[in-house]
């Protein structure tokens, strides 16, 4: 089956006490588009970024997370997880994003993507979604979703398809970083093979794995 774009979801502005910004606010509150948007180098057109110190910029452009994995979290909390629910600006279908390899890249709409990092879960997340040990829960699943460089830009739009053109050899997996950087450092020097891997992640697998001896 083709893996496509299931929705298209943009950030509003939120004002609330969990909210990451000092001013207060967050764009973690995305909600589905009907048309398509413009995907640029520095992020989606339109999409409110609150907290530009640790979200936005061209290595986490675009962000991405699977309606199967969003599924299964509505089931475990027993409630509806629409999309745009986690804060992703690409909610897809039938695309193994936590099996995505780190630099492969995606051709959607008329945009070339390139797959760079996980998600890393935080407490405006938690607040967001009003369950206070989402962390270590959304740790545990280890089903984190996957940041995007835009290498080209263009439109990207709902049911579009996701067609992977580009993956490289090494075979680490935005899954695999994910546990590295948080479960199971026995995989830290796997993230040194990712040469696309954005160089503070391996920045800070070389300085744990020096400190291990």
């Amino acid at each position: 089956m083709t893996g496509r774009v299931a929705a298209v979801n943009l950030g509003v502005v939120t004002e609330a006490e969990w909210a990451g910004d000092a001013s207060g606010r967050s764009g973690i509150d995305k909600r589905p588009v009907d048309g398509p948007v413009l995907v640029r180098v520095d992020g989606v057109v339109g999409d409110f970024i609150g907290e530009r110190a640790h979200h936005g910029g061209p290595d986490q452009a675009v962000y991405a997370y699977a309606e199967e994995d969003a599924a299964w979290w509505s089931a475990e909390l027993g409630r509806d997880v629409r999309p745009g629910g986690f804060g992703e600006n690409l909610s897809t279908y039938a695309v193994d994003v936590t099996g995505a390899v780190i630099g492969e890249q995606w051709l959607v709409g008329s945009a070339l993507l390139q797959v760079t990092k996980p998600r890393t879960p935080c407490t405006t997340f938690a607040g967001f979604w009003g369950v206070p040990d989402l962390i270590k829960r959304f740790t545990a699943r280890a089903l984190p979703g996957a940041y995007l460089r835009v290498l080209r830009e263009g439109e990207v739009g709902p049911g579009d398809p996701v067609e992977v053109v580009e993956r490289p050899a090494h075979g680490v997996t935005i899954g695999e970083v994910f546990r590295a950087t948080s479960l199971e450092p026995e995989l830290l020097p796997r993230l040194l093979e990712a040469e696309d891997l954005p160089e503070p992640i391996r920045d800070k697998a070389r300085r744990r794995l020096a400190a291990r001896g």
